[in-house]
């Protein structure tokens, strides 16, 4: 059952017991009530199942936990958002901070702006510095098409009616930009977006691999990412984003980009299905470019693996880098996949 005005906060976590009292600290902080906290301990192998336990018995009304095997942060998410009481979400990774005023704004906002689904505000990330994160110091009307660049914001940014995050469904279970695809979904309900001006919440860095106990390799990665990046442009179309639209462009680059780095790893499927896609999101003219046209015969003679060492041997000649894949690619655009 619903709880009018409450607010569900879901912290998933692997092996962060520090850091896990610090996010729940800064969320038992808040100056709005009444709120609820949902701990999913994600199979931490450590003693953070034994803090989160002991934060449950020091805060039996505002703090719960659910103990499960180690299924990565989207599954973790979606274990807490099956709980959650609020009529307001929050989702909040566990080494990152909420400020003493976030609620407040952004229910507030909420309550006066009836039009809007989600509310977002200012983050910073302090290893950059005191200004506003990504584009959180941005007025954006709306999540699409904008959210085709980039993932914008961070997790700990906006604070979704429960309406909107029961429409969007499930959360999947990619390991990687499972954050960026679940936003697009979000995005594809045509949903309006309050705006605060104030600082909100505080991203940190720390070890990405520890945020959800992901230690796979390379093709693990691409693999999600592939899909990830099909999900995106299926809940673009579905808002009816076309390649007129600048953003849409720019996302088939993304896509043309993973589909030559999937082939370089072998991922011959997703390769040529990616490409298709890319060529799809660029429109009839710039879709039978000569690079896409090129790219097509090549893969024809050489295959997709091939082809795809071969430009991305390019593409890093042309960038300057020289890792050994370049498989993870603009991470920027996703967000951190963290949990």
């Amino acid at each position: 059952m619903v709880v009018e005005g409450l607010v569900s906060t879901i912290i998933p976590v692997f092996n962060r017991p520090v850091l896990l009292r610090e996010a729940v600290d800064s969320v038992l902080r808040q100056a709005y009530r009444p709120i609820e906290l949902i701990v999913v301990n994600d199979g931490s192998t450590d003693t953070t199942g034994a803090v989160a336990d002991t934060l449950t018995r020091d805060h039996p009304d505002e703090v719960r936990v659910i103990h499960q095997a180690n299924s990565g942060p989207g599954l973790a998410r979606e274990a807490g958002r099956r709980v959650a009481r609020g009529k307001y979400i929050q989702y909040l990774d566990s080494d990152d901070v909420l400020l003493a005023g976030k609620f407040e704004l952004q229910v507030s906002g909420l309550r006066v702006n009836l039009d809007c689904g989600v509310s977002y505000g200012k983050t910073r990330y302090v290893a950059a510095g005191n200004g506003p994160w990504k584009r959180t110091g941005e007025k954006i009307e709306m999540m699409f098409p904008a959210f085709l660049q980039s993932r914008w914001w961070d997790t700990s940014t906006p604070l979704y009616r429960r309406w909107i995050v029961d429409n969007a469904g499930p959360w999947s279970a990619l390991w990687h930009e499972e954050d960026w695809e679940y936003d697009c979904r979000v995005a594809a309900q045509g949903i309006r977006l309050h705006y605060c001006s104030e600082f909100v919440s505080e991203t940190r860095a720390f070890d990405p691999a520890r945020l959800s106990g992901d230690f796979h390799g390379t093709a693990r990665k691409l693999r999600d990412r592939a899909t990830a990046h099909r999900l995106i442009f299926a809940h673009a179309q579905r808002a009816g984003i076309g390649p007129e639209v600048p953003e849409m462009r720019h996302f088939a680059r993304e896509l043309f980009l993973l589909a030559r780095q999937s082939g370089a790893a072998g991922l011959t499927q997703d390769a040529e299905t990616l490409f298709r896609l890319a060529r799809t999101a660029a429109g009839p003219e710039l879709g039978d470019g000569w690079d896409f046209r090129w790219y097509d015969l090549l893969a024809k003679l050489l295959g997709w693996e091939w082809t795809g060492r071969i430009a991305c041997f390019s593409d890093r000649l042309r960038s300057g880098s020289w890792s050994v894949s370049g498989a993870e690619g603009p991470r920027q655009a996703g967000g951190r996949g963290r949990a």
